[in-house]
């Protein structure tokens, strides 16, 4: 399989790359930053330049064309409402609208837990932030492209264990962004786990098996 990241040097990106390069996937990482070149490199993916803010769609597709499948983990990562909304939201449009003209039809976005923060005070930046990825995902789930939303919640930088709770609907918590990039490699070989919104935290089943309940539930939905 061929995947184009798109946030191939963040930390489930890297994360990602590397378990679909033991795979045998051959992975081209999307970086902005010249200094992120080597970051992407050293994770297994072949890193190119592009920019989510100035690239047009005609610029994007011709990056994304070739490929079999597009991962989208961007984000702004709290430098801004203005970045928020140009690389979360309007970003992930301008992405989902390349795919489409590539003909690449297989799109995952990394997206986020609605009920993120509930329970502290936030600050109107991160509400914002959180509007603009529920928005992102309604656009995505318009499209007629094969999507899949990956809802993770809050991100843990220690090893993961391999196992997940994975499901339409879950109470908040905590996930090992190991697992998470774990989650997205086995659901990218699962073309049955398709047109679905998954919430994913920390658990006790297996990634593989969690993969293939999801994919084998909802299918038996559709087929009702």
């Amino acid at each position: 399989m061929k995947v184009f990241q798109i946030g191939a040097a963040g930390g489930v990106g890297r994360r990602l790359a590397r378990l679909l390069a033991t795979l045998g996937d051959q992975v081209t990482g999307m970086h902005r930053d010249p200094a992120q070149a080597e970051i992407v490199r050293a994770s297994g993916a072949a890193p190119l330049a592009g920019d989510l803010i100035h690239d047009s769609v005609e610029e994007l597709a011709a990056k994304i064309g070739g490929h079999d499948a597009v991962v989208f983990s961007a984000g702004a990562h709290g430098t801004g409402v203005d970045k928020t909304s140009a690389i979360d939201g309007a970003g992930l449009e301008k992405a989902a609208a390349a795919a489409d003209r590539a003909g690449v039809s297989r799109f995952v976005l990394v997206s986020a837990f609605p009920d993120a923060g509930r329970g502290r005070q936030t600050t109107e930046g991160f509400e914002h932030y959180i509007r603009v990825k529920k928005a992102a995902d309604a656009h995505l789930a318009r499209t007629d492209l094969d999507w899949l939303i990956v809802r993770p919640g809050t991100l843990l930088d220690d090893p993961g264990t391999g196992r997940v709770t994975a499901g339409l609907a879950l109470e908040y918590g905590s996930v090992h962004r190991d697992d998470v990039a774990a989650f997205l490699a086995a659901a990218l070989h699962e073309p049955r786990l398709n047109r679905v919104i998954v919430e994913l935290t920390s658990g006790a089943t297996p990634v593989a098996d969690a993969v293939a309940h999801l994919a084998a539930t909802t299918q038996s939905r559709a087929a009702r």
